[in-house]
């Protein structure tokens, strides 16, 4: 509930009125609810303190003025791109790079095919990485008649890959730099693979992370011996603070993909892979988030094996690296899905786009229902927990299985990390059959007449109803709303039949995540309220998250509906309806981008013009 200003118990941030050299001894801080929400002082953009965590187990607060204020000089501007500007069927190879224009690679300093071949085969990363199983899903092959191999990077000491590339760049760097320290910018796993690669080498860390990351993922690192810093609302600010700190302090900026050392750390999972393999490989599919991953393996594979596709796969709204890759120039995203968030970057790396470029054979987009189904898959598979990016690329394999009727081939899916929060559990549960086409969400219009509830069943039959939602708030239609279990698509297609034949409209709202997310909980009635604007915004899950958004909404218009639900994500999806007369939308824009939440506006939906107005 860290969204709606209800910290739970164990959080360190946002301890309000202390000093800049207040040592807090009790974590956590606890609002109860109905205590007053801590408010910022100052000007509306100013940041919130920055909370320390060191491995004591204390809070040291700092103001944002006494943090290092050196700026970088602006980037080249990137081209912006929405999610939504590329999509395609799931499981279709798409976003092919053009290397038509590539010329003959690279400049002076770009690190040619050879070296990273030769670094990847000589790497230390074994000094803390352990070489990790190619294993046969069986249930799986016998399912998809294709013989699919898991690489189980989630069995790493970190529970994920990214210790691989930590460590290669840290091993590399002279004695005197790891003495004055490193320091990097994360949200979860390649912390904990920078602390455990400084932990092992002996120097200090110091980890910045967005307030909003789930406690268990600042407890990992914590107790691998690193100091924590806690900053902003996103990667974003961490990351500024991260650079500007190494900077003042003299510390190594450990980047979490966009580094050769790193690419080449990565790459070693493709030279496992190689050596493991039984027989020809027809594809690897590998999970893109920033890159470094599918970079280093496509720079062994395609060496070694050029035959073998390389085939990343992203989230269809988090496809920064499908995006690049389809207008040949690097694009920032002007907004990303959190679902994954261990892939949700806006902007993809300079030499990771430029080696996919040159070497991987295409993207593949999966939605997050698919990324639930495979996560089941792999818990019966292997009764394991993957996170959704650890999932990612068995979800990718399978689509492309699937849309391309590939049979008797082998095939590699790369299971990243499994560092789950527990949270987010429920949601894949609820998702997880969707995904895999064994549950349909439905909604069907009835005459507000006795008898019309028992018609309704009787064209349900033999279908078994796993959730129904229906409320009398009309003389003569009414909606229901529910789920019925699913064999196979001519099951779910006669009974639409059925229905259309009894003069019940029925439709079919699976795909929608409007309904999925909110709708399918908000089921009252439908009313017809006036200039009702519906919106979802995205709140940091931080205290104070829904004052902030008040103060800049209300009282200046009536909000007519709200809803949140957590789902363990680092921002809060939020689906809010506001009373705003057509001539003041102009100043809605204005003050949502004075507040700084990501928020797009579903107000012609379709299922909820359906289920909540008339």
């Amino acid at each position: 509930m860290e969204a709606l200003g209800f910290a739970p118990s164990r959080s360190p941030v946002f301890l309000p009125r202390v000093s800049p050299s207040t040592v807090v001894d009790k974590l956590p801080f606890e609002l109860q609810i109905g205590a007053a929400i801590p408010k910022w002082t100052g000007v509306m953009s100013a940041r919130p303190h920055y909370a320390t965590v060191a491995a004591t187990g204390k809070a040291v607060i700092v103001s944002p003025e006494s943090t290092p204020q050196k700026s970088d000089p602006p980037p080249p501007p990137l081209r912006k791109a929405s999610p939504n500007d590329l999509q395609y069927a799931p499981g279709y190879l798409g976003a092919v790079p053009d290397r038509t224009a590539l010329g003959g690679g690279g400049g002076d300093d770009t690190i040619n095919a050879m070296a990273y071949l030769t670094n990847i085969l000589s790497s230390k990363v074994y000094d803390v990485a352990t070489e990790t199983p190619l294993q046969l899903a069986t249930k799986l092959s016998q399912r998809w008649g294709t013989n699919v191999w898991l690489k189980r990077e989630d069995l790493q000491p970190v529970f994920s890959f990214k210790l691989r590339g930590a460590y290669n760049m840290m091993s590399k760097l002279p004695r005197e730099q790891l003495d004055r320290g490193v320091i990097c910018s994360s949200a979860g796993n390649h912390a904990q693979g920078v602390a455990l690669a400084a932990q092992r080498l002996e120097c200090s860390s110091v980890i910045v992370m967005p307030v909003t990351t789930p406690e268990i993922k600042w407890r990992s690192v914590e107790r691998l011996g690193a100091t924590v810093v806690l900053v902003g609302d996103s990667y974003d600010d961490a990351q500024d603070y991260a650079k500007k700190r190494g900077e003042e302090e003299g510390r190594t900026f450990v980047p979490p993909f966009d580094h050769s050392d790193i690419i080449m750390g990565q790459g070693t999972v493709g030279m496992e892979i190689m050596r493991q393999s039984e027989g020809p490989l027809h594809a690897i599919f590998v999970p893109v988030g920033g890159g470094g991953l599918i970079a280093g393996i496509a720079a062994y594979v395609k060496r070694v094996s050029p035959q073998v596709k390389i085939i990343g796969v992203e989230p269809s709204d988090a496809n920064a690296m499908a995006l690049s890759l389809h207008y040949g120039e690097r694009v920032v995203l002007d907004q990303v899905g959190g679902f994954a968030d261990g892939v949700a970057v806006k902007v993809v790396g300079e030499e990771t786009f430029r080696l996919c470029r040159e070497l991987i054979d295409g993207i593949v987009l999966v939605g997050r229902d698919a990324i639930c189904a495979s996560i089941k898959d792999m818990f019966e598979e292997k009764r394991n927990i993957l996170e959704p990016a650890g999932a990612l690329a068995l979800a990718g394999a399978e689509a492309y299985c699937k849309y391309y009727g590939l049979k008797g081939e082998n095939v590699v899916a790369i299971t990243s990390g499994a560092n789950m929060n527990f949270d987010k559990l429920r949601v894949v549960t609820e998702l997880a059959n969707v995904g895999r086409r064994q549950e349909a969400v439905l909604a069907t219009l009835m005459p507000e007449k006795a008898g019309s509830f028992k018609q309704f069943c009787e064209q349900v039959g033999s279908m078994s109803i796993t959730e129904f939602k229906y409320r009398n708030n009309s003389d003569k239609e009414a909606v229901v709303l529910y789920s019925v279990g699913v064999h196979t698509v001519s099951e779910l297609k006669q009974m639409e039949e059925r229905m259309k034949a009894a003069n019940l409209m029925t439709y079919n709202l699976t795909e929608n995540d409007l309904v999925k997310d909110h709708l399918r909980y908000l089921m009252g009635g439908r009313l017809n309220v006036q200039n009702e604007v519906l919106c979802r915004f995205v709140f940091p899950e931080r205290p104070g998250a829904l004052m902030k958004f008040l103060d800049a909404f209300s009282p200046r218009w009536n909000i007519s509906l709200f809803h949140y639900r957590g789902q363990g994500e680092t921002g809060a999806n939020v689906l809010v309806g506001i009373q705003i007369p057509n001539s003041e939308m102009n100043e809605f824009h204005e003050r949502a981008r004075n507040v700084g939440y990501d928020y797009v506006l579903v107000t012609d939906d379709e299922a909820f013009r359906l289920l909540m107005h008339y």
